[in-house]
C-alpha cells in the first residue's frame, strides 16, 4: 500500500545567474514499511525532495500525496516526522524535554500519562546509547549525541512516515549500528522510511535503494 507518494514534483531556487531547478518533475511512491533511501551528490537536492515530502515547502508544480490525499501545509508530527539536517533541538529544554515534545502536544488523540511519556523517552535514549543524558541541555552534548536526540524526538510518537537527511553524519562507528537498527524498527511497526544519505551503511539496510540525479530519480541501484 502506497503510503507517501510525489507526483511531478518541480522546484526551482533563486540565483544571481538564473533560476536553478533542482527537481524536475520527480516522481516517488513509498509504502507502510518500506526504507527506501535517496543518494545523490551534495546539492542534487535530496534535502529539497525531504522539505517537500514533510510540507516545509511548496513545489512549484506537482504534490505530495498522503494516503492518497493531497498535503497542504506540514502535517502533524505523529503522521509526518523529520530528522533535518538543521536539529531545531529547543536549547532552553532537556534532552528528555525535547523528545518528549511531539507526544506532549500531541491533541488527535488522549494525551498519554507523565509516566507513559517518560518511559517512552528513557527507551529510546537507552536505544540509542544517550540514556544518560537526558537532564543535561543540547548545547552540553556533542553535535553527534544532539543528531540521536533529534532522531529520538521523531520517532517518539510513532509516525506513519519519517524523513531524515543524513542520520548518520556526525556519528562515531559505535553509534551509527544503533540508529540503523531504529530505522529498521520503525520500518517493522508499518512506517515509510525514507533516508537522504552518502552513507554506504544506510544504504545495506534499505529495501530500495534510488538516486537522484539532474532532478529526477533515475536508477535503482544494486
Amino acid at each position: 500500500m502506497t503510503l507517501v507518494e510525489a507526483v511531478g514534483l518541480r522546484r526551482s531556487f533563486a540565483h544571481p545567474s538564473g533560476d536553478i531547478e533542482v527537481l524536475r518533475g520527480l516522481e516517488l511512491r513509498v509504502g507502510a514499511g518500506e526504507l527506501v533511501t535517496v543518494s545523490g551528490r551534495s546539492g542534487s537536492g535530496k534535502s529539497a525532495l525531504l522539505a517537500l515530502l514533510c510540507g516545509f515547502d511548496s513545489p512549484d508544480s506537482g504534490c505530495v500525496l498522503l494516503d492518497g490525499v493531497p498535503i497542504s501545509g506540514a502535517p502533524p508530527w505523529h503522521t509526518c516526522a523529520v530528522l533535518p539536517q538543521a536539529l531545531g533541538l529547543a536549547n532552553e529544554l532537556t534532552i528528555a524535554e525535547n523528545v518528549a515534545l511531539p507526544l506532549r502536544l500531541r491533541s488527535d488523540v488522549p494525551r498519554p500519562s507523565r509516566s507513559a511519556i517518560a518511559a517512552r523517552v528513557t527507551e529510546l535514549l537507552e536505544e540509542l546509547g544517550i540514556g544518560e543524558l537526558g537532564d543535561r541541555y543540547p548545547l552540553e552534548v556533542s553535535f553527534g549525541q544532539q543528531q540521536r536526540v533529534a532522531l529520538a524526538r521523531a520517532v517518539a510518537g510513532r509516525p506513519r512516515v519519517l524523513l531524515t537527511d543524513e542520520p548518520t553524519a556526525h556519528l562515531d562507528a559505535g553509534s551509527t549500528p544503533r540508529v540503523l537498527r531504529l530505522l529498521r524498527r520503525c520500518a517493522a511497526e508499518g512506517a515509510a522510511v525514507i533516508v537522504a544519505t552518502h552513507d554506504e551503511e544506510v544504504h545495506r539496510i534499505a529495501d530500495r535503494r534510488v538516486r537522484l540525479l539532474d532532478g529526477v530519480l533515475t536508477a535503482l541501484l544494486d
